[in-house]
Order: structure tokens, then C-alpha cells, then sequence
């Protein structure tokens, strides 16, 4: 260095005044200040949130996505409980109650102890770091309870409860978030239908739909098979998924038995009373059909499909499990329609060996097949079915049928008794389905009665193009 600058550097040094020192301790002493509130900002209880500047240094590319910062309330364990697609719904509901009273939410566990027995867990299926990391702007969410939290559940029996169904918002934040902040820590053991459909901000809908259409994406395994088998239908033509549900387990608890014979009948009944958490025992088959609660039986699929002039040659891909009675009662739909698959007849054994005894798995197959089908087909409002057509809105209002029994049970027995010609039958299935083809509607709201209206993830109309808007009808 010269000798001119180091003469300049100097007499800066030696001119700077003892009131301007002072000055520059206060605004270091400010600076420091700032620094650590932000620190302490970032902190969750039992848990330090490493500053966004700190990670920007350590990272090798700057992500700009930025971590939601807020006060940990408490910590929300839940136990999903259901098919896969009534737990689907439910995780939706849970990330945005989280949301709304800014609780951490643990990952939730899935149901291992219902009627399918399926011991898969939440990472056996879903992506569980692109769940956390999708989310990460929104809700925090953790693998489990910090070390602390969890050696105090270990030493204290859990809080445990079953949050009411069909709760406004209201209701978690009243009833349930002094609960969380008295208990640190709560679990959920049902989370079925736990959130009302309507009167929900809209950020919090927006967020239902932005868990269960990006963050909730299936794991590489369950994806890359269900990809193949789009691929190998694709290569045959158009398909349709016929979402069939006529099985064991929805006979049993339904109580409909069209179709079985006497020893089948019993089955059904004495699974249905062995089967303690469906609580109706006693049902009448008969009317419960009349009025549109059963399950359409493969025969009177045939007929709608017929009907609705479906093309007898199109794939049809059966989305369900076993359906009961076999082969003698799939015959009049394959009569009809001979060009039906599965996956078990598309796939070699070894692509479906992880997937053996793994129902939820399965049935994750069979949504990815439904989303990308030409057309999806449910013969019963189940969960799959709403889930699906739901989704297929979202994607742009793609072809789904939504059967409907009551009017096809009724034409039906007409024409079995020659009260209808197949033509007036076609006519009547055709005018009477018109609507119910998967184009854009609003959703309808019984806000008495929030079990009786339109479900939200069958039309999410919040996450839609607005209903008028879109000219576009399938």
C-alpha cells in the first residue's frame, strides 16, 4: 500500500470525533439488536428454524421459495382413518385446520386396523419430503414430535379425541386450539369428514385443493406403475374406468344384496354384524335399492352403459377389488362389453409384486388410472368416485359419469317387466344423465344439514373456473 494512502487512512481514523464513535456503537449495538430478534422470530418451541440468510450461505442455489414464519401453538398427530381416498380427504382437512390455528402438524398415520387391514403407511404411498416441502409456505409439518415433546407423550398418556364432524372453523379454534396450547400436544383418532364444505375462506378451500391435487403426489414406485399402465391402455386406444364397487365389504355395510343368492345374502349379513364400527345392522335390500342407496349391480351397469350408447368396443379398465360373486355375475357386462381389463391382466406379476396384500396401494393405481382415463364411469357415490370427480374438474372438466341409481333401478325393473322399450330406456337414461356428465356446476349447500349437500372434493368449485365462464361441457 502507497504511503499517500496509508497517510489518508490515518487521518480518517484520527479525525472520527468521540460523538461520532458513539454513533457508531449505537448503530452496531442496533444492528446486533435487529439480528437477534430475527432469530428469535424464526424459533419454535423446542425446535430453532435456521434463519433464511444462514440457509442462502449454506446452500450451493438460492431457493426462493419462502418458509412460512409464525408462533407454534402446539403440536397435531393424526390418525387418518378409512379407505384411502375417505384418509386422502381427511389429511386435506387437517393441513388447513392447522393452518388456521397455526399448530405444527406431524405426519399423519394411516389406517391399519380397518376391514382391508393394509399396514401401509403415509410414506408407503404419498411423497413425504415433496409433502413437507410443498407445504412449507403454509403449514410447518415434521416426520414426529421433537425429542421433547415426544419423551413427554411417552411419560403422559397422549390427549387423545375425536373432533366432531362436519365443524366450521370456529369450532377448532374455540373448542380445540385451548385444548392444543393447555396439552402441547393432541391427537386426532378420526379425521373423516371432520371440516365443513362451505362457508370457508376461500384461502383455506384453496389450500384443501392445494394439498390434495400437487402436495399429496404418490411415491416414485406407485407412480411409475400406474404411468405403465395408462401407457399400455393408451397404445390400445381410448379407455374408460368403470369404477364398479359392487364388493364384500360395500355389500356388508350397505345391506344390498341384488343379485346374491341366499348363501351369499347371509354372508354379507353376518359380516355386517361381526363388523362392530357399522353401526346399521338391520336393512332392507329391497327399498334401499328403490331409492338409489345401493350399489349398482354389474348387470344393470351393462344396461346404463348400453344405454348411454357407450361403445361396446372400448377398454374398460375395472377400478375395484374383487367383485363379489366372480366371473357368474361380471358375464352379462362382458357379454356387452368384452374388452374389459384390470391391472391384474396388464401387468406380469413382478411389476404388482409390492403391491400384494397393500389395498390403499392398489387403490392408488387405480386413481392415477382414473385421472387419465377418456372417461370414468362410478356406479356408487363412494369416496373414490366424489375424489375423482373432483379431480377430473380440476383438470379441465374431463368426461365422468356419475351414474345415477335411483333412476336407472327404476327404468330398469320397468323394462324387465315390458312397461319400457329399450328405446324409450336409452332415452329416458340419456336425458335423465344430461347433467351429470362432469361439467361445471355449483355446488349445493344444506347448510342444516352439511352430510346431505354437495362435497366439496367432488367439486371444488373454489379452485375452478367460475361456473358461466367456462364454455367448455362434458
Amino acid at each position: 500500500m502507497g504511503g499517500i494512502k496509508v497517510e489518508k487512512i490515518k487521518s480518517w481514523i484520527v479525525g472520527v470525533s468521540l460523538f461520532d464513535q458513539f454513533n457508531l456503537c449505537v448503530v452496531g449495538a442496533t444492528t446486533l439488536l435487529l439480528l437477534c430478534i430475527c432469530t428469535v422470530q424464526l424459533r419454535a418451541p423446542s425446535k430453532t428454524m435456521t434463519p433464511r440468510f444462514l440457509i442462502l450461505w449454506s446452500s450451493q442455489h438460492i431457493d426462493t421459495t419462502p418458509q412460512r414464519v409464525y408462533e407454534n401453538n402446539g403440536y397435531l398427530m393424526i390418525s387418518a382413518n378409512g379407505g384411502l381416498n375417505q384418509m386422502r380427504a381427511g389429511i386435506c382437512d387437517m393441513v388447513a385446520i392447522a393452518k388456521y390455528l397455526n399448530v405444527t402438524l406431524v405426519v399423519p398415520e394411516l389406517d391399519g386396523t380397518s376391514l382391508w387391514h393394509d399396514s401401509s403407511q403415509f410414506q408407503d404411498i404419498f411423497d413425504v419430503n415433496y409433502f413437507i416441502t410443498s407445504l412449507r409456505d403454509e403449514v410447518r409439518i415434521l416426520k414426529q414430535l421433537p425429542d421433547e415433546q415426544k419423551r413427554r407423550v411417552k411419560n403422559d398418556s397422549i390427549y387423545t379425541m375425536e373432533p366432531h364432524s362436519w365443524s366450521n372453523l370456529d369450532y377448532y379454534y374455540y373448542q380445540i386450539l385451548p385444548k392444543i396450547k393447555e396439552q402441547e400436544v393432541v391427537h386426532f383418532n378420526k379425521t373423516d369428514f371432520r371440516l365443513v364444505n362451505n362457508g370457508i375462506p376461500i384461502e383455506f378451500q384453496k389450500l384443501r385443493c392445494q394439498v390434495n391435487y400437487e402436495a399429496l403426489r404418490f411415491t416414485p414406485t406407485i407412480a411409475e406403475v400406474g404411468k405403465k399402465i395408462v401407457k399400455l391402455l393408451r397404445q390400445r386406444g381410448p379407455f374408460l374406468v368403470l369404477h364398479l364397487r359392487y364388493e364384500m365389504d360395500m355389500l356388508a355395510f350397505s345391506g344390498c344384496n341384488e343379485g346374491c343368492n341366499e348363501t351369499e345374502a347371509d354372508e354379507l349379513t353376518k359380516l355386517r354384524y361381526a363388523t362392530p364400527w357399522w353401526r346399521q345392522k338391520v336393512i332392507n335390500s329391497g327399498l334401499k335399492r328403490k331409492v338409489g342407496w345401493c350399489p349398482l349391480t354389474p348387470e344393470e351397469t351393462a344396461l346404463a352403459l348400453q344405454a348411454l350408447d357407450i361403445d361396446p368396443s372400448i377398454q374398460i379398465y375395472i377400478a375395484s377389488g374383487n367383485i363379489y360373486g366372480g366371473e357368474r355375475r361380471m358375464a352379462a357386462l362382458r357379454a356387452a362389453f368384452p374388452n374389459l381389463v384390470k391391472k391384474e391382466t396388464l401387468l406380469a406379476n413382478s411389476d404388482l409384486k409390492p403391491f400384494r396384500k397393500h389395498s390403499n396401494m392398489k387403490a392408488a393405481l387405480d386413481y392415477i388410472i382414473a385421472i387419465e382415463s377418456d372417461i370414468f364411469v362410478a356406479t356408487y357415490g363412494g369416496n373414490m368416485a366424489k375424489l375423482v370427480q373432483g379431480h377430473r374438474r380440476y383438470l379441465g372438466y374431463k368426461i365422468t359419469i356419475s351414474l345415477d341409481a335411483q333412476l336407472l333401478v327404476n327404468v330398469i325393473d320397468r323394462y324387465k317387466k315390458g312397461a319400457l322399450n329399450w328405446d324409450e330406456v336409452s332415452q329416458e337414461v340419456k336425458t335423465g344423465h344430461a347433467d351429470q356428465m362432469g361439467s361445471p356446476t355449483q355446488r349445493m349447500e344444506v347448510p342444516e344439514n352439511p352430510m346431505h349437500e354437495d362435497y366439496f372434493y367432488s367439486n371444488p368449485q373454489e379452485c375452478l373456473p367460475p361456473v358461466g365462464k367456462n364454455s367448455k361441457s362434458t
